[in-house]
């Protein structure tokens, strides 16, 4: 049988969640053909027993991270690839049959890109769909593109293939980063004019559960400012007015603030008042002055504040008990 003609080598951080990631190896596997093989690399930096064994049922190359996070998981994937390109793959998520092919067949004939993304369909936990396909285009000017990456636009990097090279050209993930990693690396790849896209569906991904992961948010938001200041001071030129700026910075932190408004309402109505007090004060900490405006314009916010913070709020007045 001749040798396929490209190899991908797909890199899968993973940390103790063995049934995900059986299913995402699977996923990969199910691209394969004649014109594709994929050298899959686990980078694993957590504790499960089964890891090494899921890996090695799929033909992976099992490889221990010696430091906690998902930069340390990918790295050791990306010094040990030996194929012509490098996707990635998180464990938690699916690749889409469709994956890779209109990638590679973009960047052949695009020989100054580095790397292409393509769509993710986000789901729910049992990976049914919860809306088309995202996004629907990406600019192609590139200081748009850059604008777009600092103002709240996260491609997904299940969703990347880039060209071997680009682990030269761009270096590996920051490991002081535990959150926004993957956004840092891509800017480093958007900054050199070399990101292009392709409208062609490709991953899975799993949304987490509402108040699933509040201290994981809560942790991130630190991690997505550096990213944003390191790249947008450096590329201040892509400003038209420091109104501009002030939007993008806006955007990039949004989805944490809206995530923990959204949590404190939740919470309220549920009656788990420290729970809707650490949202609230999350919150502020993203945005104050938005945080204090919105207590005064909406209802739903004010309601849950009060709620929280005033226990008794909300209750009938002793005078206005009915008598016996």
């Amino acid at each position: 049988m001749p040798e396929a003609k490209n190899k991908v080598s797909v890199i899968v951080p993973t940390c103790d969640r063995p049934a995900l990631l059986r299913q995402a190896l699977a996923s990969i596997r199910t691209i394969e053909g004649p014109d594709l093989i994929c050298e899959i690399l686990v980078g694993d930096n957590g504790a499960a027993l089964e890891t090494p064994a899921i890996a090695k049922e799929f033909g992976a190359v099992y490889l221990k991270a010696s430091t906690r996070g998902p930069s340390a998981a990918r790295n050791v994937g990306l010094r040990a690839a030996t194929g012509q390109y490098i996707a990635f793959l998180d464990d938690d998520d699916v690749w889409l049959p469709e994956n890779v092919r209109p990638q590679i067949a973009c960047l052949e004939l695009n020989r100054h890109l580095d790397a292409v993304i393509c769509q993710a369909v986000y789901t729910d936990q049992n990976l049914a769909p919860l809306g088309p396909p995202w996004p629907d285009v990406v600019p192609r000017d590139n200081n748009q593109l850059l604008r777009k990456m600092l103002g709240g636009f996260f491609p997904q990097i299940g969703t990347v293939l880039a060209r071997a090279s680009a682990r030269d050209l761009v270096g590996e993930f920051d490991e002081s980063l535990i959150g926004g990693e993957d956004l840092d690396w891509l800017l480093r790849i958007a900054r050199r004019n070399s990101l292009g896209f392709v409208a062609t569906p490709g991953l899975l991904f799993r949304l987490k559960p509402q108040g699933s992961y509040d201290a994981l948010q809560r942790g991130r938001i630190k991690y997505d400012r550096r990213v944003f200041f390191r790249h947008a001071l450096s590329e201040w030129r892509i400003w038209r007015s420091p109104l501009d700026f002030a939007k993008a910075y806006s955007g990039t932190l949004w989805h944490f603030y809206q995530y923990f408004v959204d949590a404190a309402i939740a919470r309220a109505a549920c009656g788990e008042r420290f729970r809707a007090i650490c949202a609230i004060g999350a919150a502020f900490s993203v945005f104050p002055l938005r945080a204090t405006y919105h207590l005064v314009v909406q209802r739903p916010f004010r309601r849950a504040f009060c709620s929280a913070i005033l226990p008794r709020w909300g209750q009938p007045h002793r005078s206005d008990m009915p008598t016996s």
